[in-house]
């Protein structure tokens, strides 16, 4: 039982200090220079939704004012099967560049988003969401990162805010600040290993592959970049606003979503996980994403073995107390 205990720190510890201070020794990747662009290249912003009726309008009206030539780049709002009158609302927005492509029963997010792949235009794909608010510089910051023919995809920072108005707030999850560090740090070792829901760009051909309707897209887009030879990075200035969830019972029910939705991508992907063949990145894929998810079961060992080294442990008492 003592094992078991120490064990389970030492996951908690890799999975949240080992493992970034391991990422912050190696050394950092160069980063090419690109030129200023003169035509920016022609690309699809797609936004699904369900029911967004109260926030799409917002939504639109911050995506149209984006920092991007209006005639390079095309809006495609994928509803489904919306019953609450977004559709109506997205049509008035036809004469501004935005297209609305509706699915007759409702399939999911990925299914959605999967339909729709016949209609994009120009060779990048920006991926967003209606809850969200993109910062008007971050679609250029995006295109810049894909200027470097390794790169595949190019994540954005998300920010925490109570609402999608504000820039920014004092209570800002410390988690997301935590996750958008490792991400960096990541970036700066070869690449992330998984791509932001909230806002990503993605070369069309890779935006292309299919991707099971039960799976994560945005997970998967780092896994088929490093797959088909790109690497995903996270682009620190292409901020995105993401409000958090009213309650704490409504952000766990998205964690949990998020969760069961990552092990089925990555049970899907396992083959990355192979260091043989995949070297580092099988060891970021692991470190950043297996050995986090396993920690609730990790904390359900831990409480196990202190509860029986009680009986006999006047320590485990303590720490079982703490508990």
């Amino acid at each position: 039982m003592v094992i078991v205990f120490w064990v389970g720190v030492g996951l908690w510890a890799y999975a949240y200090a080992g493992y970034p201070a391991l990422l912050a020794l190696l050394p950092r990747r160069a980063v090419p220079q690109s030129p200023p662009h003169t035509d920016w290249p022609l690309l699809t912003i797609t936004v699904p939704v369900h029911n967004e009726a109260s926030v799409i309008a917002d939504t639109l009206d911050a995506l149209i004012a984006v920092d991007y030539p209006p005639d390079r780049r095309h809006i495609l709002v994928v509803s489904d099967a919306s019953t609450d009158g977004t559709d109506a609302i997205v049509q008035r927005y036809a004469g501004q560049g935005v297209a609305l492509f509706r699915l007759p029963e409702r399939r999911g997010k990925t299914a959605a988003e999967n339909a729709a792949r016949a209609l994009l235009h120009g060779d990048i794909v920006i991926n967003t969401d209606a809850s969200v608010r993109v910062d008007p510089a971050a679609i250029k910051a995006l295109v810049r990162a894909l200027d470097d023919p390794t790169v595949g995809v190019a994540s954005g920072r998300d920010v925490s805010v109570s609402r999608t108005t504000a820039s920014g707030n004092a209570g800002e999850s410390t988690y997301v600040g935590y996750e958008m560090l490792v991400r960096d740090l990541e970036t700066r070792a070869g690449g992330i290993v998984g791509a932001s829901g909230c806002l990503y760009a993605i070369r069309r051909a890779l935006h292309a592959l299919p991707v099971p309707e039960a799976l994560s897209r945005d997970f998967s887009s780092a896994l088929n970049a490093r797959l088909h030879g790109f690497r995903a990075v996270s682009v620190p200035s292409a901020l995105c606003y993401v409000p958090r969830g009213a309650t704490l019972r409504q952000e766990y029910r998205r964690k949990v979503r998020t969760m069961a939705r990552g092990l089925g991508t990555l049970w899907h992907r396992r083959a990355l996980l192979d260091p043989l063949r995949y070297g580092g990145f099988a060891w970021m894929l692991a470190s950043h994403k297996l050995v986090r998810w396993l920690l609730p079961w990790a904390s359900v060992a831990m409480v196990v073995a202190l509860a029986l080294l009680a009986y006999r442990v006047r320590l485990a008492q303590a720490a079982l107390a703490g508990v």
